[in-house]
């Protein structure tokens, strides 16, 4: 538990919340009304709706987290977080809060835990990896770490090496300026024209792919780091993240039942949640015939299909994380159909637990 961090009020603005944000490095700033605690101001919030003026008050933007007490176990703690794709949480006692805990504090812990700190970075890491080029424009990454809901995008040079990592505090510090009238007039002025490679973060460490679980945790914390682009040789492979630690910790909870979260669905969307459950469900079921499946995690975005046009159809992409018998199973599906788009990134899942037993068969039959 972290017992120092910034507070805001419900009365004061959003400019001043993302000043607090950029200065102590939270990403959800609790917000305190006569003493109790109220809510949270997330950064991830301000950036999904792009049209907040900078004097909004922050009563205008609360969002509502799940909170924990001192005795809540670990586990029960990144299952919440994990779920609501946020970083840091409020701890209380009573209605009064006496800390947060954050995806650093739980990265912490996974480095110190045996059975999770020789785990193979390559194990948990997300591929294929989103990026951009030192050659891009800060508005290219802005629109990725909305399309994925992610703080931090890697940065690569024309030989595909990697050169460092663009994300929240340069958003953040180029974005919100004096004359900016909201956050969505960034990409109708001028500063959308910033380059990359002008105010990209180079103090970069990287992992490789081959390494533990422990290393990489440890060079997070010793660096302040919540991103670890991973390389094989010189080449960028994945990224390991603390939500991906945090996913890992979630997935060792006990549950009675399979753990299922499903993020980024529009409110026009929700309407076809059921349909998609149901085809998770049937999915599951079959799989659970070969390997207990522990937790299963879907985020989901739209773009337009064709550059530069608003409006029309919009594409899904579904990205896919399975625990399942030790291993991640990291899988993507693109559709204009999302139902028709999640049933198929199912199927691909079934095989690939499918193709998992059949390869352990087969080292077991060579190793007698």
């Amino acid at each position: 538990m972290i017992p120092e961090f910034p507070t805001i009020g419900p009365e004061d603005r959003v400019a001043e919340a993302l000043s607090k944000m950029r200065e102590s490095r939270f990403q959800e700033i609790p917000i305190i009304e006569n003493g109790n605690y109220a809510g949270v101001i997330s950064y991830g919030s301000i950036l999904r709706k792009g049209s907040t003026a900078p004097d909004t008050k922050v009563k205008n933007l609360v969002r509502n987290l799940p909170t924990v007490s001192l005795d809540t176990e670990i586990t029960k703690i990144a299952e919440h977080i994990v779920a609501n794709n946020c970083r840091q949480l409020a701890v209380l006692n009573g209605k009064k809060i006496i800390g947060m805990v954050s995806r650093s504090g739980l990265t912490r812990v996974a480095a110190r835990i045996k059975i999770l700190r020789d785990i193979k970075v390559w194990e948990i890491m997300t591929t294929p990896v989103e990026y951009v080029s030192e050659n891009a424009m800060l508005d290219d990454a802005l629109e990725i770490m909305r399309k994925l809901d992610i703080m931090t995008v890697p940065v690569v040079d024309s030989k595909m090496s990697i050169v460092g990592v663009v994300g929240m505090k340069e958003v953040i510090d180029n974005h919100w300026k004096i004359d900016t009238k909201s956050f969505g007039d960034f990409k109708k002025s001028s500063k959308a024209q910033i380059s990359i490679g002008s105010v990209y973060t180079g103090a970069v460490r990287t992992i490789d792919w081959d390494e533990t679980l422990g290393a990489a945790a440890s060079l997070m914390e010793e660096h302040n780091f919540s991103t670890l682009p991973v390389i094989e040789g010189k080449e960028l492979v994945g990224v390991l993240t603390e939500f991906d630690i945090v996913e890992l910790i979630s997935a060792c909870r006990e549950r009675e039942s399979l753990f299922v979260q499903i993020s980024g669905l529009d409110d026009e969307d929700k309407f076809y949640a059921d349909a998609m459950y149901a085809d998770i469900e049937t999915e599951m079921t079959r799989i659970s015939k070969i390997y207990k499946p522990e937790s299963l995690t879907i985020h989901i975005s739209k773009y337009n299909e064709e550059v530069g046009k608003e409006g029309g159809r919009k594409k899904y992409s579904l990205s896919g994380r399975l625990f399942i018998h030790g291993t991640v199973l990291d899988l993507k599906e693109v559709g204009w159909d999302i139902v028709k788009a999640n049933s198929d990134l199912m199927k691909k899942m079934g095989q690939q637990v499918t193709e998992m037993k059949d390869s352990n068969v087969s080292f077991r039959k060579r190793k007698k």
